[in-house]
């Protein structure tokens, strides 16, 4: 685990976080006059992404249901009766 002072830090800050995003290295310790003061580490990886279909088979869809869209369109329409 390297330490490195803050004005190294600020130099040098993109080739920091790039070392810690590749895996170079696990943490990076920052210090101010020779005494640690923050660490810089990499971020967790989601464990998964977003879940499509997490509901398929587990509802009932009526064979109806869209029996009314004519009368959803015509009311959102403005169409009075």
């Amino acid at each position: 685990m390297p330490v490195v002072n803050v004005l190294q830090a600020k130099t040098h800050l993109s080739r920091l976080i790039d070392a810690v995003e590749r895996g170079e290295e696990a943490e990076i310790v920052i210090a101010r006059h020779g005494r640690p003061v923050a660490r810089l580490v990499p971020l967790a990886k989601p464990t998964g992404g977003m879940r499509l279909g997490l509901a398929a088979g587990g509802l009932d869809v009526p064979d109806d249901i869209d029996q009314d869209n004519a009368e959803i369109e015509r009311l959102f329409a403005g169409d009075e009766a």
